[in-house]
């Protein structure tokens, strides 16, 4: 599904060049649970808005399914992301004046779904994650970990290849934290591929391999699995 082959990402100001991304080899297959660690500033992150289509690299090469994105522009980017990407943050990023209903209907209003599929596809997905009962609460009236459900729901509600995953328990206490990654184990044995951001060594051993980076670059791999 993806294979990244020499990719580089710099940052630069007046004054300085930063490496975020120094020549990164790397390739996920469909259907895998991927974890990517490393210490903070190392280009987790980087890399996962790369992976993401939210940013472009500077070189190297990226395959999506076999197409080329490396060269994309924004447009073509944003059309690939928006039917075949899911993302789960840590912070939520949930909209406050929405419902949770109507936060996880918004993917498929941007892919133009019609109004009866939607309301099939939201209700489906809100009784999958056992969120059903609050659809007319607002982000605000819920726990962290039932907050991290809807985002959740809102992420695979568009049926997505990929789930982009950036410490998804990064704010919730040990036991929504393990609900939140049983979650991602059942997309995953369903046949969702999954890469995930992490710092937790628990949270890494739900996964099939561990990717560690260091200054910009991939340097271990080890396979749980």
């Amino acid at each position: 599904m993806i294979k990244i082959t020499d990719l580089q990402k710099y940052y630069r100001t007046e004054e300085v060049e930063t490496v975020a991304l120094n020549n990164v080899s790397l390739e996920v297959k469909e259907g895998e649970f991927v974890a990517i660690m490393g210490p903070s500033g190392c280009g987790k992150s980087t890399l996962l808005n790369i992976l993401g289509l939210l940013d472009d690299p500077d070189e190297g090469s990226y395959l999506f399914n076999d197409i080329e994105v490396a060269k994309f522009n924004e447009r073509k980017r944003s059309d690939l992301r928006k039917h075949n990407i899911g993302f789960v943050f840590q912070s939520f990023n949930l909209i406050d004046e929405l419902t949770v209903y109507e936060n996880v209907e918004l993917p498929l209003i941007y892919t133009k779904v019609s109004a009866t599929e939607r309301k099939k596809r939201v209700e489906e997905v809100l009784e999958k994650m056992q969120i059903m009962h609050r659809r007319n609460h607002f982000p605000q009236q819920l726990s962290g970990g039932q907050q991290q459900r809807v985002a959740v729901a809102r992420a695979v509600v568009n049926n997505p290849k990929l789930i982009l995953a950036d410490e998804p328990t990064g704010n919730l206490d040990s036991s929504n934290g393990n609900e939140v990654m049983q979650l991602l184990t059942e997309l995953n044995e369903a046949g969702t591929t999954i890469v995930m951001v992490t710092h937790s060594e628990h949270d890494s051993r739900y996964t099939h391999r561990i990717i560690r980076m260091l200054d910009g670059q991939t340097v271990t791999e080890n396979i749980l699995v």
